[in-house]
């Protein structure tokens, strides 16, 4: 019988399938273009290539419990430094803030690759709600500011964030894309 690292073998499994999830993410982080088998994801783990089939059907598997990983983790993010503030004008800023610092950290690019190699795994109802969340504390946050239409205003917000998105992954700094985009929010609410 195999021995196992934790009270118990439950507790062994979920230990197991976050080393196997984490591995995933470490490797898409060094190389975005590149997505990993279960045998790089389990050497990366210290697991046996055969031991990762216990937990992950196939990569394409895998890829989707990453993405489903994600999704809770990054939101998790955005929640916790909104919360660390209480005017309504500095939690949106805080929205924005954690979002750029995560694209600039890697998380988006991972995303990215992600949405590439199994793009199957963002059109379902579940990831679609999933993503949709991620506005969720936004729009909270414009309401009790007062926007007119939360919703809208959301709405736009994202397609700023969109584009400085697009900007520190093409090379702009962090700092210099919060800047613009705290700027040109400032610029429109006067």
């Amino acid at each position: 019988m195999p021995k196992i690292s934790a009270a118990t073998v439950a507790e062994h499994r979920a230990a197991r399938r976050r080393a196997l999830l984490d591995a995933a993410l470490e490797l898409l982080a060094e190389a975005p273009e590149h997505a990993p088998g279960l045998g790089e994801v389990a050497a990366r783990a210290g697991l046996a290539r055969s031991s990762a089939y216990n937990y992950f059907r196939s990569r394409d598997d895998l890829l989707r419990a990453v993405v489903v990983d994600m999704f809770p983790r990054w939101n998790a993010r955005v929640v916790a430094a909104m919360d660390k503030v209480s005017d309504p004008g500095e939690r949106v800023l805080a929205y924005i803030d954690v979002n750029l610092q995560l694209v600039a950290e890697g998380e988006h690019a991972i995303v990215g690759a992600l949405a590439t190699f199994t793009p199957q795994s963002f059109t379902d109802e579940n990831m679609l709600a999933m993503h949709d969340d991620l506005v969720l504390p936004l729009v909270d946050a414009l309401r009790e500011s007062g926007a007119a239409d939360p919703e809208l205003s959301a709405d736009l917000i994202s397609a700023l964030l969109h584009k400085g998105t697009e900007m520190i992954e093409s090379g702009r700094g962090f700092e210099e894309v919060r800047a613009a985009v705290r700027s040109a929010l400032a610029t429109a609410s006067r």
